[in-house]
Formats: structure tokens, C-alpha cells, sequence
């Protein structure tokens, strides 16, 4: 289904629910977006790249700068919205030009609020929202997963669960058990708002010991997974992970080796979105 954008932004200014970026006692907001700006528009360009040209997985979509697959709600929020065309599946991919080390003694929150499409899970079958992590080093030549990645939100096909994930190493095997990576769920009980939160944690042993550092995944403030230093029990490794600079990723992907291809019932639309009403990174 391909809707007209005006229509579109109509209808979907009606579900934005904006909101402030929140405080968080003992932080300092480093880093954040709230998306204003008026409906229809795209991403502020002086944070973000609107990526396009890249297939990973085995996706279908191709990315594009197309306000029909990325756009500011004029309520405080963008929306990734895939569609399915004459030519085949499009959508959004958006790479913060924000980079952030995590700090040794201290820890990191990496944060955003973010909803789904009400398109029942029937009709999202491949779709595969994220808000994600990569090592900068992807920029200088470092190949996956060597790099590092974090998962902080993936969602597939609709299905009532969040999953937060590690990727690191080599591939196949390694401490990140790859490709598969090290992988954690959480009950999802609707498509309404929550909020997703990394915390990178260097603050034990002041930083002088990887081991005592640790990575935990919250939902709505409630820690669904933790991950040490000691388990993954390589201190270069580690670092690619919780020393090293990291950039931030939302996008919607539809396809891929995970989900699995859309079928004939897959519904591309603002059912099948991911709305963003805020992403923010703030240090202690």
C-alpha cells in the first residue's frame, strides 16, 4: 500500500504523543533529539544521515530519503514507515553523525521512547524495527562484528517481545556466540509508548578492571538483561563494546535472515511503523 504523504502525515499527527526529554538524577544530558519540526519533514540533517544503498541480511527494502519512509510527525516525533511499491519494498535507516565514548569510572545511558504500528501481527510478518549501536571503527574499515554491536530495541514480525542483543568478535562462534550474537527478550504488552534504555557501566573499580563493568537493557525502567565484562572474558573484545565510540541507528528493516522474507498478508504502512518521540545519551 502506498499512501499519500499529506494523508498520511494527517492521520498520523493524531497518534503523536510529544514529550521532553526526561531527567535523570546523578546525569548530565550529553547528547539528544526530539525531532521537532513540521510534519512532513525530514530528520535535522546537522545530527543525522538518512542512509541508503545498503542491504545487510538478506533485506528486501531499499532505504530511501523519501518523507513516504522517514518523516517528522510535527508533533514531536519521526516515523519509519515501510512500504510496499510497484517496484518492491522501501523504507527509513537514520545513523546519528553523534558519536560518544563510554567514559572509564562512569556510566552511560543511551535512551530512546519509541512505539510501534497497530497493524495486527498478522499483517508484519518481516518487519524488523530496531534502535541500535555500531562502533565508529565500521567507519574506518573494521568489519562486522569485529566492530561491535549493541541491540538496545529489535521487534520482529509483530510478535509480543523486545529483544536486546550483543554482536562481537569473529564470526562463526566467538565470546558473541556469532551471527547469532548473545540475545535477550521481553515481554511486549501492546504497541504503545516505552522506553528503551543501555546502560554501559564503567563505573565499578574505576574503570580499572573490565571484568567489574557491565551493559543492562531496561524497559519502562526495568532491567530485562545484564551482561559483564567477566562473561565475555576478553578485555580487546570488551573494549569494542564499552571503551571504544559508538553511533546510534533506527531504522526499519523488512526481510532479512531473522524474520524472514514479508508474505502476501504483510501490510506496509503506518500500521507497520516505528515512531520515535525521543533518543538521548547522558553520562554521571
Amino acid at each position: 500500500m502506498r499512501l499519500h504523504t499529506l494523508a498520511l502525515v494527517s492521520f498520523l499527527s493524531s497518534f503523536v504523543s510529544a514529550g521532553a526529554v526526561p531527567n535523570k538524577g546523578g546525569f548530565r544530558l550529553m547528547w539528544s533529539d526530539t525531532f521537532q519540526g513540521n510534519a512532513g519533514q525530514g530528520p535535522d540533517l546537522g545530527k543525522w544521515k538518512i542512509i541508503t544503498g545498503i542491504h545487510t541480511n538478506n533485506e528486501v527494502q531499499d532505504y530511501t530519503t523519501s518523507n513516504q519512509n522517514i518523516q517528522i510527525s510535527g508533533g514531536g516525533s519521526i516515523q519509519f514507515i515501510p512500504l510496499k511499491t510497484a517496484k518492491g519494498w522501501t523504507s527509513g535507516r537514520i545513523e546519528s553523525k553523534y558519536t560518544f565514548t563510554p567514559q572509564a569510572g562512569k556510566a552511560t545511558i543511551i535512551e530512546g521512547k519509541i512505539r510501534f504500528g497497530d497493524s495486527p501481527a498478522a499483517n508484519k510478518q518481516g518487519i524488523w524495527p530496531a534502535f541500535w549501536l555500531l562502533g565508529d571503527v565500521i567507519h574506518q574499515g573494521t568489519p562486522w562484528p569485529r566492530c561491535g554491536e549493541l541491540d538496545i530495541m529489535e521487534n520482529i514480525n509483530g510478535a509480543p517481545q523486545g529483544y536486546g542483543t550483543i554482536h562481537c568478535g569473529s564470526t562463526p562462534g566467538g565470546p558473541c556466540n556469532e551471527p547469532i550474537g548473545l540475545p535477550s527478550s521481553t515481554p511486549l504488552t501492546d504497541n504503545g509508548w516505552h522506553t528503551w534504555t543501555l546502560k554501559i557501566d564503567r563505573s565499578a573499580a574505576g574503570g580499572k578492571d573490565f571484568r567489574q563493568e557491565a551493559l543492562q537493557w531496561s524497559i519502562d525502567g526495568k532491567v530485562f538483561k545484564t551482561l559483564t565484562g567477566a562473561q565475555i572474558g576478553d578485555q580487546a573484545i570488551w573494549a569494542t563494546l564499552a571503551h571504544s565510540p559508538l553511533f546510534m541507528i533506527l531504522n526499519v528493516a523488512v526481510g532479512g535472515d531473522w524474520p524472514g522474507a514479508p508474505n502476501g498478508n504483510t501490510l506496509g504502512s503506518w500500521g507497520s511503523m516505528m515512531e520515535v518521540e525521543y533518543v538521548a545519551v547522558y553520562s554521571n
